[in-house]
């Protein structure tokens, strides 16, 4: 046997047949529309997503300076503590950042009640961490009332409205631990919390409305999934006609 012979040697990147090369440059065109479809579309996302803040993140700023001060009124007192209820409400939070939240809502909750809403306050809020550490069930009555009359009273000292799907979280959100002061370390990851949760790059791809869904998801989610068996639907074709053209379609 001729010891130069290499039929069963194939390689995609060095075909030797009219065949094989075929294949590779076809399979190569299609990677690139692929990949093209793919990451071409988030680097144009990138190029031009601007940073938009959510109106609770404005209406953040607007009381920021003078909750840093220790100057706000009880109405920027209670515009911070609902907008720090807002960012609570959202699924991944750091553990260290809702920490450092839960200190800001329970601080200003504090500071904005009176001096009899301030013992209730306290009176209620340990009651409800003893039944939570009982691990007691949260269908339970006494559980479900400890947590009612928890919500109502620290909703209406923070002026926030009982139908408000917010005044749910209230009581889960404070910690009596926490009440009577605002401590630095919290103070200064405020900031950097607010910023990150609640600005969102967006763009006329995200914002536009296709078939009743954002743009770039319909294109990432519906749009490369039809293009992906389109491209493998075209390359069974123009395989089929290339073995019919160099007549070796079995």
């Amino acid at each position: 046997m001729d010891p130069n012979q290499n039929d069963y040697h194939i390689s995609f990147f060095k075909p030797t047949t009219p065949q094989a090369k075929w294949n590779r440059n076809l399979a190569i065109k299609l990677i690139l529309i692929w990949a093209v479809a793919v990451f071409g579309f988030h680097f144009l996302l990138r190029a031009i997503e601007k940073p938009t803040p959510e109106e609770t993140y404005v209406k953040y700023e607007q009381v920021w300076e003078s909750i840093s001060s220790e100057s706000a009124t009880t109405d920027e007192m209670q515009v911070f503590a609902n907008t720090t209820l807002s960012v609570l409400g959202k699924v991944f939070i750091k553990p260290d950042e809702k920490s450092a939240l839960t200190n800001a809502l329970s601080w200003t909750t504090f500071q904005l009640a009176d001096s009899s809403q301030k013992a209730l306050l306290q009176e209620q809020l340990a009651g409800f961490e003893k039944l939570k550490s009982e691990d007691i069930s949260i269908s339970d009555p006494a559980y479900i009332s400890a947590k009612d009359k928890l919500s109502s009273l620290a909703s209406g000292i923070i002026g926030l409205d009982r139908s408000d799907v917010r005044s749910k979280l209230i009581s889960v959100s404070l910690s009596s631990a926490q009440l009577e002061s605002f401590s630095e370390t919290s103070r200064s990851m405020i900031p950097t919390i607010m910023s990150t949760y609640l600005i969102h790059n967006q763009s006329v791809l995200t914002d536009f409305i296709f078939l009743g869904f954002p743009f770039h998801y319909f294109y990432t989610a519906v749009f490369l999934l039809i293009l992906f068996v389109f491209l493998c639907w075209l390359y069974c074709v123009r395989v089929d006609a290339m073995n019919v053209k160099l007549d070796i379609e079995e």
